[in-house]
């Protein structure tokens, strides 16, 4: 029987447990189990590093909810990048990454793959074409964002999946802004797809995690070989904490869209705002992608300020509601300036972002009391 995406986020991998019908999966807070014999682990569970049932839980949930053979839980966004690509790349191989990138994503690539011998080009990735032309007979992955963070970018999936499957590359779609709950990549013909679970999934601010899930389970193997080999996993609390938040994942993005549409709706007509970067833009250049494969346009809202950086920088210091912190996805509103904060590794390259953008996580509070505090902010 196939379940809605709630039931999946409530459910999936978290059957009561069977000894007490405890609903919620147990915290196995452990780090080695004992064996019935040598070389004899009871349910294969023999050290927390190679499996343990609450971060096996949060796996199967992750691998639900977006549709993929295998999901695999890590120590962060990062922790599970690094682990895909050294499992799908080789030195000398090639990566095309989108041209304004997550900060912690170029950085991966330009500080730390590339010294171990990894090439990369950056492409923007709405332009099919533009990904076309940036891939060599040595590319092994299309790496995407869509939305891109912090410019809010939209990448055609389906186009991308051709010129992926033509290339012979892997088409990999970080869907952290959007969620499972807005969109669904490997449906659209994606071969990975990663999160950093920190954000909506797990929606709190409280936990650091990492998500890769496959669509193809022997590479969903041979990626948890090197999740074992490598170490990087979930922690047993990190997994329950992440679990516990995937199930008002739905409830809590549509409340995340409904604000955000609000105050873009109030920036777009603000005299100190020069433009707003917001996928549910009729004006927006991939509004016409975004409507056709994401259920909602997300929370996250990037907007240039009139009077440049400077200006910028005064209006993150000046809100209170909305809290002067990096990261984004949780319940309460986040402010930032990419330039000099999330982004600051890709400044001077061909990924510096705007000096004068303010990036946006719109929590989930009173609406009312989020749009009067942009307001004194910008005045």
């Amino acid at each position: 029987m196939s379940h809605g995406f709630d039931t999946r986020a409530i459910h999936a991998g978290q059957p009561p447990e069977p000894r007490t019908g405890a609903v919620i999966p147990p915290i196995y807070q452990t780090s080695t189990y004992a064996q019935e014999a040598v070389g004899s682990p009871r349910l294969g569970y023999e050290y927390s590093r190679s499996a343990n049932p609450t971060r096996d839980a949060l796996q199967e949930c992750l691998a639900a909810l977006e549709g993929g053979a295998r999901g695999l839980a890590f120590a962060s966004g990062l922790a599970a990048s690094d682990a895909l690509l050294r499992t799908v790349c080789r030195p000398g191989d090639h990566v095309v990454i989108p041209d304004d990138a997550y900060g912690g994503t170029y950085r991966l690539f330009a500080k730390v793959l590339q010294r171990w011998g990894l090439e990369w080009s950056a492409a923007p990735v709405a332009d099919p074409a533009a990904v076309r032309a940036a891939v060599t007979p040595q590319t092994k992955v299309i790496w995407v964002e869509t939305p891109t963070n912090p410019l809010l970018g939209i990448a055609d999936l389906a186009a991308l999946a051709e010129v992926a499957q033509v290339a012979g590359a892997l088409l990999v779609v970080d869907n952290t802004f959007a969620s499972p709950y807005l969109q669904q990549p490997l449906a659209l013909g994606a071969d990975v797809v990663v999160h950093s679970t920190t954000k909506y999934l797990g929606g709190h601010s409280d936990v650091v995690g990492g998500a890769v899930v496959t669509a193809d389970a022997g590479l969903g193997d041979e990626v948890a070989f090197h999740q074992n080999a490598m170490g990087a996993v979930a922690g047993p609390f990190d997994a329950w904490l992440t679990l516990r938040g995937i199930k008002t994942l739905g409830v809590r993005m549509d409340r995340h869209c409904d604000n955000a549409e609000r105050i873009v709706d109030f920036l777009v007509e603000h005299p100190k705002v020069s433009n707003v970067r917001y996928p549910g833009l009729p004006q927006h250049p991939g509004h016409k992608v975004a409507a056709g494969q994401m259920r909602r346009y997300g929370g996250m809202v990037s907007f240039e300020v009139v009077g440049g950086e400077a200006a910028a920088v005064q209006v993150c210091e000046r809100t209170e509601v909305f809290l002067l912190a990096e990261s984004l996805g949780g319940v309460e509103s986040l402010i930032e300036h990419p330039g000099q904060m999330t982004h600051a590794s890709a400044a001077g390259s061909a990924l510096e972002v705007p000096g004068d953008l303010v990036r946006l996580s719109v929590g989930i509070e009173t609406v009312d009391d989020l749009v009067a505090d942009l307001d004194q902010a910008l005045r």
